[in-house]
C-alpha cells in the first residue's frame, strides 16, 4: 500500500519519487541518471544504465528536486541538475508523445480530420481521442471523448499535433485501441503533469522534432479542407 493508502497492483512495477517520496506507477514518474560529467540525465525510456532516480512528472516537484539538492542525496554524490531542467524534460517528453502517435499513424492506427475522428469515435474503434489544447472550445466541445480512463489528450498544441501527421497544425485526432494507444496515454499523462493546466511551458516545433514528420506529408489533406482543420477562430462546428 503507498503511503495515500492506495491498495498496490502487484502487476504494476512502482518506484518512489526521491522528492516527496510517496510510490506510484512507474508511468506516473520520470526516470534519470547520472551521466559521465557528473550531470542529471532525463532517461524517459527507462533504459539507460546506472541507477535510476524518480521524480513525480510534475513541474513544481521537478523544479525543486534541481533546486534543492534531491538528486545529489539521492545519487549520494555531488551532482549538477540545471536550473532548466523541467523546461527540457517538457520538451523531450512532447517530442516522444509526437513520435508515438506519428508511429501509430504510420501504422494505420491514428487519423487526424473532423470527419474522421467523429467517425471512429461513433464506431466505438477509437480508444483516444486528441485535441489540440489552441484549438478552439467549440470545436473541442464538438467530440465527446471515448469511455475509459484518461482518454482525452489536451497537452499537445495544434502545430506539435501536426507534426504527427505531417502538417503544419491538427486540431482532431483519434488513436485506435492497441498497445500504442496505452504507451501514448502514458506519454500524454507525464507531459500534462510538466505543462499543467494552464499549458504555459516551453512548447517546441519542427526544429525540435527533426525530419521524420514530413514522412507522409499530404496523406490526409483533403479531409482536413472538408473538416476546416486548422487554426480558424470563424470555423462552425455543429455536426
Amino acid at each position: 500500500m503507498t503511503r495515500g493508502g492506495r491498495v498496490k497492483d502487484r502487476d504494476t512495477p512502482e518506484r518512489r519519487c526521491i522528492v516527496t517520496r510517496a510510490t506510484g506507477p512507474k508511468a506516473g514518474l520520470i526516470r534519470f541518471v547520472v551521466g559521465p560529467e557528473g550531470d542529471v540525465v532525463p532517461d524517459l525510456a527507462g533504459k539507460l544504465p546506472g541507477r535510476g532516480m524518480y521524480v513525480a512528472a510534475d513541474r513544481a516537484t521537478l523544479e525543486k528536486a534541481a533546486a534543492k539538492g534531491h538528486f545529489s542525496r539521492a545519487a549520494k554524490q555531488a551532482v549538477k541538475a540545471p536550473p532548466d531542467l523541467a523546461a527540457v524534460v517538457e520538451v523531450r517528453l512532447a517530442r516522444q508523445l509526437v513520435e508515438l502517435i506519428a508511429l501509430a499513424r504510420k501504422a494505420g492506427l491514428a487519423l487526424a480530420g473532423l470527419e474522421k475522428v467523429k467517425a471512429a469515435l461513433v464506431s466505438g474503434q477509437a480508444a483516444l481521442l486528441i485535441q489540440a489544447a489552441d484549438g478552439s472550445a467549440r470545436g473541442r466541445a464538438a467530440l465527446r471523448s471515448p469511455p475509459g480512463e484518461n482518454s482525452l489528450v489536451s497537452c499537445l498544441f495544434g502545430h506539435e499535433l501536426g507534426l504527427a501527421f505531417a502538417r503544419d497544425s491538427v486540431i482532431h485526432a483519434a488513436v485506435l485501441a492497441g498497445g500504442l494507444a496505452e504507451r501514448i496515454r502514458d506519454e500524454a499523462r507525464r507531459l500534462a503533469g510538466l505543462r499543467g493546466e494552464g499549458l504555459g511551458g516551453k512548447n517546441f516545433g519542427a526544429e525540435d522534432f527533426g525530419a521524420s514528420s514530413a514522412d507522409g506529408a499530404g496523406d490526409d489533406q483533403a479531409d482536413d479542407a472538408a473538416a476546416g482543420e486548422g487554426f480558424r477562430p470563424e470555423r462552425q462546428t455543429t455536426e
